[in-house]
């Protein structure tokens, strides 16, 4: 669920799209900087951020390319099905599930769930093996193919693993609770 303030959200709609416009623009000669009539011709190829291209695709106004890295004609599907866990997803796109749920939603892509869904199941895997047993000098060059969901996870399985290993070689083993300190009224 996304919320307003969350700013992996919003980091994750910057993301890059192809788009082409299906209809002339005018006053947003920003996108082609060749002329200085400031407007958009219909046909125009243009790269903008996904949330910008979201909101001119409600409107009919562009149709949104599938980033390559999402494409079914793509090396990186290829390659997650081959071994997901040692594909720099990062260099691809930070925010690889977020942006691709929401992409996938948008255009109505049917393939790229099912993507999605077989990169986290082998990679969650992978990620918390690794976060419960990985050395500190082998965690810098693991991390750089994370995802930041996926080092979110990570970082939440060194967490417990360090709150488990703290409890175990002598953390407080029972506590007492309040009410069993108490002692009863008398009854008349």
């Amino acid at each position: 669920m996304t919320s307003y303030y969350d700013i992996d959200d919003i980091l994750a709609e910057e993301e890059m799209v192809s788009a082409v416009f299906l209809q002339t623009a005018n006053e947003v000669g920003i996108f082609d900087c060749a002329d200085d009539t400031n407007k958009v011709e219909a046909g125009t190829h243009v790269e903008m951020p996904f949330w910008l291209a979201q909101e001119l695709y409600v409107r009919q106004a562009v149709s949104i390319k599938v980033p390559p890295y999402f494409d079914t004609k793509a090396k990186t599907r290829n390659e997650i099905g081959a071994d997901a866990a040692h594909v720099d997803l990062r260099s691809l796109c930070p925010y690889f599930y977020d942006f691709g749920c929401k992409i996938a939603r948008l255009i109505g892509e049917k393939t790229i769930g099912p993507l999605l869904l077989v990169a986290f199941r082998t990679r969650y895997r992978e990620v918390l093996i690794k976060a419960h047993t990985a050395a500190s000098i082998v965690v810098p060059k693991h991390l750089s193919l994370l995802t930041k969901e996926e080092t979110k996870l990570y970082e939440a399985g060194q967490s417990s693993t360090a709150a488990f290993k703290k409890w175990r070689m002598g953390g407080p083993r029972l506590q007492i609770a309040s009410v069993l300190g108490r002692k009863r009224k008398p009854v008349e």
